[in-house]
């Protein structure tokens, strides 16, 4: 089955105080990527709700919530409700990850299983047709800026050929250390939706560093 290449940049790196210029800049992406973070789950505490609601009204492209937060079973379903066009939700704080992402398939939004890096993924296969996409985050969650973690290139192949062997229409994403030096090795292990911040919004021309993420992974994708 042929995935679409997807390049969705983390707003987390741009410009608050203009939410609609910034993400103007990526216009040819496919998703504005929203971090929350509750500084319980993870140690950072970032954009929530009205940030959220903000994105989803002005931006050009659909919006996709990424929240690492506790009580997910709670407050997924509100991002869905706003709007938001994809949730991911992290499995290690869910209680019913199975429950709620058929309820975020009822508001209409797409339902994302993220991991950590030490998160197995192994334990997961079954309920893989549940979701949309599975999240391999390739950094610890928290901070923006770090360094690319090569060691969950291996993660991302399993998840792959797990999807593949029962035909399923999965989208793998990858968040962390994402720019044109890594986009490729994860590209060639399976993923196909990149999340990207201070690489796209660091860049001198935020909407052509999108094409170019693009077409890298596009070369590198089987």
């Amino acid at each position: 089955m042929n995935v679409p290449t997807i390049v969705s940049p983390s707003i987390l790196n741009c410009d608050f105080a203009d939410l609609k210029g910034e993400l103007a800049k990526i216009r040819s992406a496919d998703f504005a990527h929203v971090d929350i973070m509750d500084n319980h789950f993870v140690p950072n505490l970032t954009l929530g709700v009205p940030v959220a609601e903000a994105a989803v009204r002005v931006s050009p492209i659909p919006v996709d919530a990424h929240l690492m937060i506790e009580d997910p079973d709670r407050w997924a379903p509100l991002y869905a409700q706003m709007g938001c066009a994809s949730v991911s939700f992290h499995v290690e704080a869910a209680h019913a990850p199975i429950r709620l992402a058929r309820e975020l398939h009822r508001l209409g939004a797409r339902a994302s299983l993220a991991l950590k890096p030490g998160t197995a993924i192994e334990p997961y296969f079954d309920i893989l047709p549940e979701f949309d996409q599975i999240l391999i985050m390739t950094v610890e969650p928290g901070f923006g800026g770090q360094p690319f973690l090569d060691s969950m290139l291996p993660k991302i192949r399993r998840t792959r050929e797990a999807i593949s062997a029962r035909n399923l229409d999965i989208w793998i994403q990858i968040d962390g250390g994402v720019s044109r030096k890594t986009i490729t090795r994860a590209a060639e292990a399976g993923a196909n939706n990149f999340v990207a911040g201070s690489a796209v919004f660091g860049a001198e021309d935020a909407y052509a560093e999108v094409g170019a993420l693009r077409t890298l992974a596009d070369s590198h994708t089987h």
